[in-house]
């Protein structure tokens, strides 16, 4: 090298060019998305999610005569439980590959994301696997919406 600094522009050039055909690659490989069928899809596997929750909350209040608040745990508790019997049973996979996003938001997509990944490490042991993984999909997102959640509460304390 002559000092000039060519040999770093070559070589950044050269990167460059890497990349830009990298990117071309990932283009031709990537399976191409049908965005309309996708939403399609999610709005209605999550409306079904949504519907088999209701079912369950008019069951409770209707057959087990149980108030609003307690209609509502019951219907929690049965979608938490469902969700996580049909991840470790590997049912809910398929229905997120169908229904995308849908199959997220509701509060089967939280126990999809608790158990998928302590199930994926349950040969480390109860401890440093499925103890250890069982938050580390849901546990950011509890962090963050409990602590959004108090500085909201604070805000409105202090504005009210």
């Amino acid at each position: 090298m002559d000092g000039s600094g060519k040999g770093f522009m070559l070589m950044d050039v050269r990167q460059e060019k890497i990349k830009k055909e990298y990117q071309i690659y990932v283009k031709r490989k990537m399976p191409k998305s049908n965005l309309i069928r996708d939403c399609i899809m999610a709005f209605f596997i999550g409306g079904l999610i949504c519907t088999i929750g209701q079912f369950i909350n008019n069951v409770a209040k209707t057959f087990f005569q149980l108030n609003i608040e307690e209609a509502s745990a019951f219907t929690s508790i049965i979608l938490i439980f469902l969700g996580a019997l049909l991840t470790g049973m590997g049912v809910y996979d398929d229905i997120g590959k169908y229904g995308g996003a849908g199959s997220v938001v509701p509060i089967t997509g939280f126990a999809n994301s608790i158990v998928s990944p302590a199930m994926e490490f349950k040969r480390e042991g109860y401890v440093f696997g499925v103890g250890a993984k069982l938050f580390s999909i849901a546990g950011p997102v509890l962090i963050y919406g409990i602590s959004t959640s108090v500085l909201v509460g604070l805000i409105y304390f202090f504005i009210k």
